[in-house]
């Protein structure tokens, strides 16, 4: 959701309190990413017109985050964009935000693992939880090494969350696969031909948006929407989608080869919010989930905020409503809000996919 959508739903002053806790989570990012090797990119984002008609919008969001929020927002015409940034064939303008780091994210969670082991904490990357009972309010989770017996329980596990795994995210989150390719490294020549200039992160205004930035050691990654189907993720069509949309946006780059590509999921929730919930009182189980892919910031400070809620802390921020309303069925994928509905996700999905291609790139 967009700044001025949280004005629309939620009423000027939540949406202020709001943006302040997404401020304070970026604060929080930043900080441990001064401490974590993960090559850090700042500068900012840079959100880029696909088509002149977006225009309009990134200018009224310019204008809410300048006048409402306060952010240094600007616009920048095609040929600053061009000239400053990146020469991008489909740029038509863009909207700048200030705030905003390019990280290795494999890196990063290395660095979050050994942080956490320094601070005594043990963790089991490979123990897989198999299986969740509740016995006289003791957690028992199952394992394929034996059963593990807490007294709370916090589920930060993202798109990769098992439905049937508690009763309060069973079908409350769509995993929804996204597909990234990063490219050889780029010769001076193809720099100066892109002018690819900016090492900030930068995304299109398409529903089914690209994300693309040049990485430190001058490859270029790019990512979008995969399969709708993890047995369908390996299939060289998806991997086409991306590496046309490379081509499109950076002609000369049209015979450069991939070198690596991944898949994975990633957490919707109905909104497109995140949520980080107790979701009944009466017992210890705790979620922060729902990123939409915006996870890797936001989320060091959601599972911050989770660890406050599980020790008992209180704060002031709890009764915003990413902390005080629970996921629901993604409505997005189904027509009414029921369980029943979870298995027909994916064909509306498939619906959706192909009515966002249509709006994106010719309505």
């Amino acid at each position: 959701m967009y700044r001025s959508q949280w004005i629309g739903r939620w009423g000027k002053e939540v949406a202020l309190r709001l943006d302040a806790e997404i401020r304070e989570g970026f604060e929080t990012f930043r900080a441990l990413v001064a401490e974590i090797d993960c090559d850090p990119q700042p500068g900012g984002h840079l959100y880029v017109a696909h088509r002149d008609k977006k225009m309009e919008f990134l200018r009224n969001e310019a204008k809410v985050m300048r006048e409402v929020f306060g952010y240094d927002a600007r616009i920048l015409g095609r040929d600053e964009v061009h000239r400053a940034y990146v020469k991008d064939a489909e740029t038509f303008g863009a909207l700048h935000e200030p705030d905003g780091i390019g990280v290795h994210p494999l890196k990063l969670a290395w660095g979050y693992l050994r942080k956490a082991r320094e601070l005594g904490v043990k963790v089991r990357p490979a123990s897989p939880v198999t299986g969740f009972e509740t016995r006289n309010g003791v957690h028992l989770l199952r394992t394929p090494g034996g059963t593990v017996r807490a007294r709370a329980v916090g589920f930060a596990t993202g798109g990769y969350t098992s439905n049937g795994m508690h009763r309060s995210l069973d079908a409350k989150i769509m995993p929804i696969l996204s597909n990234s390719p990063v490219t050889r490294p780029l010769t001076d020549a193809e720099i100066e031909a892109t002018n690819f200039v900016t090492t900030q992160v930068i995304t299109d205004t398409r529903t089914l948006r690209f994300y693309y930035r040049r990485l430190p050691d001058n490859r270029v990654q790019i990512g979008s929407r995969s399969s709708i189907t993890g047995a369908d993720a390996p299939n060289p069509r998806h991997m086409a989608v991306l590496v046309e949309g490379l081509h499109r946006k950076f002609p000369a780059l049209k015979d450069i080869r991939i070198d690596h590509s991944w898949w994975g999921w990633v957490d919707v929730s109905h909104d497109m919010m995140p949520r980080v919930m107790q979701p009944d009182p009466r017992e210890a189980v705790f979620y922060a989930l729902g990123y939409g892919g915006n996870g890797v910031s936001f989320s060091a400070h959601a599972g911050r905020r989770m660890a406050e809620r599980i020790a008992g802390r209180r704060s002031r921020a709890f009764d915003l409503p990413i902390y005080d309303s629970p996921l629901r069925y993604p409505m997005a994928f189904g027509a009414l809000e029921s369980r029943a509905f979870a298995p027909f996700r994916r064909l509306g999905q498939r619906a959706l996919y192909r009515w966002y291609w249509l709006r994106d790139e010719f309505l």
